[in-house]
């Protein structure tokens, strides 16, 4: 039986939403206000959550971003309810996580459909993964200490230094290591039928690349290059594993790194398919200088720009052309300086 938490300070529409889905064979929590629901949403970590967006005491809005910030209810799928039809209002739940939103009144079908159709999505994503989050949380269960992984990335007699577009492994090859980014930067990306490349990850100094690979025992999904020289640390796959099945904290860090990843692919996806291109190439620059630690004078090609926002090389231009004229960047050669950030953030779509 799955357990859905409705947070709607209203008695009546609460009321009635967890008469249907009661019927429906739902086990069904119920809270008044935002603080109540982040309360029992850690507490019970539900499989869906039904929130309304205007409520005392904390709103919705409040209420995702809290709950985002948590690697275990990060991943729950969540349905804002909202009285507003205003197109901003629905885009903001959205650009905050959310998985769908219902606008009040809506029938007893509409409401089903919904819920029915995100937690197929969320099982879906689980059934793809070989190692779940929750066997992974039964790994760390058994463990101890962080000390073992720390000096095997200050080894240097497994650091290796690369020039600037080196190849460390590619989309189909055997995953064999675990790679940890001791300086530089890093980017993995696809490459479709026609051989054009999808950036999917952007990796600077202390993060981790090939995990997921790792504990799938599959080949790398994807490939990786070096943006800049870097200096990269490998740990073999027998290594990592030993550590992964004897080490807490370990086990711990690779529970939140997956999670962090399912929710920023949803994130992207959610984008890709909500986001007008201009919105799209500005998350992207932003993206990148989150990457990037400086936000005067980026060196980004307008490739891999382009292979970020999921758009045309041509199209991308056009955009950052319009930015320049706006004032909102600065362009110099293939550098790119943020002149607005927050203009960038806030940009309508």
């Amino acid at each position: 039986m799955k357990t859905i938490l409705i947070i709607e300070d209203n008695l009546d529409v609460r009321e009635n939403i967890a008469e249907i889905l009661e019927l429906a064979d739902y086990k069904v929590l119920t809270a008044q206000n935002g603080k109540t629901g982040i309360a029992l949403a850690k507490e019970n970590l539900p499989d869906l959550i039904v929130c309304d967006i205007m409520m005392p005491e904390l709103d919705g809005y409040g209420v995702i971003h809290v709950l985002s910030k948590n690697p275990e209810t990060a991943v729950i799928p969540f349905i804002f309810l909202t009285a507003k039809t205003e197109k901003t209002d629905i885009r903001k739940g959205m650009g905050m996580g959310a998985d769908d939103y219902l606008t009040k009144p809506f029938d007893d079908v509409e409401l089903l459909d919904a819920i029915e159709i995100r937690l197929r999505k969320n099982e879906l994503v689980r059934k793809n993964s070989t190692v779940s989050i929750d066997s992974l949380q039964q790994i760390a269960n058994q463990a101890r200490g962080f000390t073992e992984l720390e000096n095997l990335i200050s080894d240097k007699r497994r650091t290796s230094k690369y020039k600037k577009k080196h190849t460390l492994y590619s989309e189909g090859s055997q995953a064999n290591n675990l790679y940890f980014v001791v300086s530089g930067k890093v980017k993995t990306f696809k490459t479709n039928e026609d051989a054009r490349d999808y950036i999917v990850g952007l990796y600077k100094a202390g993060d981790f690349i090939g995990y997921l690979d790792l504990l799938q025992n599959d080949s790398y999904s994807e490939s990786a290059v070096t943006l800049e020289d870097s200096e990269i640390c490998i740990i073999p796959k027998p290594e990592f594993f030993a550590l992964l099945f004897s080490n807490m904290d370990i086990a711990s860090k690779f529970i939140k790194m997956l999670s962090s990843d399912v929710r920023e692919g949803e994130e992207r996806l959610i984008s890709l398919a909500y986001n007008s291109v201009r919105k799209r190439v500005a998350q992207s620059l932003l993206r990148v200088y989150a990457n990037h630690g400086d936000i005067t004078g980026m060196a980004v090609s307008r490739e891999d720009l382009a292979s970020i926002t999921g758009a045309s090389k041509e199209t991308v231009i056009r955009t950052l052309s319009d930015f320049k004229m706006e004032g909102l960047i600065q362009v110099e050669g293939s550098k790119i300086s943020i002149l607005q950030e927050a203009k960038l953030k806030n940009l309508k779509n």
